[in-house]
């Protein structure tokens, strides 16, 4: 395949894709970031809850 027919190709596809804006980038940014803290803090309870089931059970 030609080098520059690739490059022509190329360059006629991203013409057709369509960006978010700016709000919406920050949007999305914003709601990765918290639903990342979300899924965190309930993997952290559960792994909490686990460990201190653990430990009382071979506490005894």
């Amino acid at each position: 395949m030609d080098i520059i027919k690739y490059l022509k190709e190329t360059k006629a596809e991203l013409k057709e894709v369509h960006f978010p804006s700016v709000s919406q980038t920050i949007t999305y940014t914003i709601i990765v970031v918290v639903l990342s803290v979300v899924v965190a803090a309930v993997l952290g309870g559960i792994d909490l809850g686990l460990r201190e089931a653990l430990t009382k059970f071979l506490a005894k």
